[in-house]
């Protein structure tokens, strides 16, 4: 039982159950005060956002030191691919869809409910994850160059910070986060809409991310039946662990040695799995980028234009080599780049991080079947590309 109440995904259940049974008879003022903190979290956010992925992406880059160039060069062009072709599977998997999305229906809300108070200062325009992804890109690869020893110690020491705040404080905030949107959609009628009309949506999710990672499996095993359930099966124990634990870091030695099966080059899976587990997540790319295309046909009655979207997706991606792959990170990272790029409204924040809890077993587990799987794609790649020197390969480190 302490260990059930343990999961984040649990106490958010439990916040809102009690939240829904008592809400009729709160004052309209303690709605308000749950939504003000909420609001109070999510500027935090907002402001950590450019320092967060400005580090995440100089540790991800200086990790990959100067030793073998080339292959460095290749799989962060393929990972960038990778989940590049995820937001846009997403957004066609959405278009396809669309005429059997649900629909909202927004209320208007009593001019009196808003926040009680705000920060007294505003972010800057200037202030944003495009600029901090420069930063950090630029900041990594001298680091990675050079190899300077204080310059790197004080990478990793700013990535470790960042990464604390996220997964030890926000993470843990992450039932009340939800809770004061869940008190401004209350207030607004959208939030029944949520629990009656999202379990469609779930499943589209489901086999949307199925029929990709089934996709690669089928390419990595050139498409013969027996090669690719094997792949698959050699994969179960990792996947079956990430699904109980929530993290893919945790899972690593299992991906590590399941992959390795897979591939005609084994100790290539040292290299590979290490160096992206972190950057190489489709189930956590698809989920969030199908959930942004459709809370933004939801909400604004239309799909996103291409533009937007294309817009959205290069940041997107570089936001992924920001993400850490812990449970309550990497979705900490996103939401000021949904709300910057997409615009997005308190409720489609609280929407997206809801179903983000909820779904995060799922999605987590799916990251790592999937990294598993892309690894042998790239181990063709890479073999075509006719560079067989892989004992440089296992030297480095992530």
């Amino acid at each position: 039982m302490f260990f059930v109440i343990q999961q984040r995904a649990v106490q958010t259940i439990l916040v809102l159950a009690f939240y829904l049974l008592f809400a009729a008879y709160l004052p309209i003022h303690t709605h308000q005060t749950f939504y003000t903190i909420s609001l109070f979290i999510k500027d935090l956010l907002v402001w950590m956002m450019p320092f967060t992925v400005g580090f995440f992406i100089a540790n991800t880059v200086a990790g990959f030191e100067k030793k073998a160039p080339l292959f460095i060069v290749a799989i962060i062009i393929f990972e960038a691919l990778s989940n590049f072709s995820c937001a846009w599977y997403s957004y066609f998997w959405g278009n396809a869809l669309v005429d059997h999305l649900p629909s909202v229906q927004i209320t208007t809300l009593d001019e009196n409910f808003k926040a009680l108070w705000r920060l007294p200062f505003v972010k800057p325009s200037w202030w944003s994850a495009d600029k901090g992804s420069i930063v950090g890109l630029s900041l990594g690869c001298i680091a990675a160059l050079i190899q300077n020893p204080q310059l790197i110690k004080g990478i990793h020491f700013g990535k470790k910070i960042m990464q604390i705040i996220l997964t030890q404080f926000f993470s843990r905030l992450i039932p009340i986060f939800i809770l004061g949107f869940a008190a401004h959609m209350y207030c607004s009628g959208i939030l029944m809409h949520v629990f009656k009309n999202y379990g469609p949506v779930v499943l589209w999710l489901i086999l949307a991310i199925f029929i990709y990672i089934s996709l690669v499996f089928g390419i990595g095993a050139k498409f013969k039946i027996k090669t690719m359930i094997q792949h698959v099966k050699n994969l179960i124990p990792a996947w079956s662990i990430a699904l109980s634990s929530g993290c893919s870091l945790s899972t690593m030695p299992w991906t590590i040695k399941g992959t390795a099966k897979n591939l005609e080059e084994p100790h290539l899976a040292e290299a590979i799995i290490p160096a992206t587990t972190n950057i190489q997540q489709i189930g956590d790319c698809i989920t969030n980028t199908f959930l942004c295309f459709v809370l933004y046909h939801q909400f604004f009655g239309k799909i996103p234009s291409f533009e937007i979207w294309l817009k959205f997706s290069v940041i997107f991606v570089l936001a992924r080599f920001a993400t850490s792959a812990v449970i309550g990170g990497a979705i900490f990272v996103m939401l000021p780049i949904y709300e910057f790029y997409l615009n997005f409204t308190p409720d489609m924040i609280a929407i997206i991080l809801a179903l983000n809890v909820v779904l995060d077993p799922i999605v987590t587990s799916s990251n790592v079947i999937g990294n598993g799987a892309m690894c042998r794609l790239f181990e063709r790649v890479w073999s075509k590309m006719q560079f067989h020197n892989f004992y440089v390969m296992k030297k480095i480190k992530r």
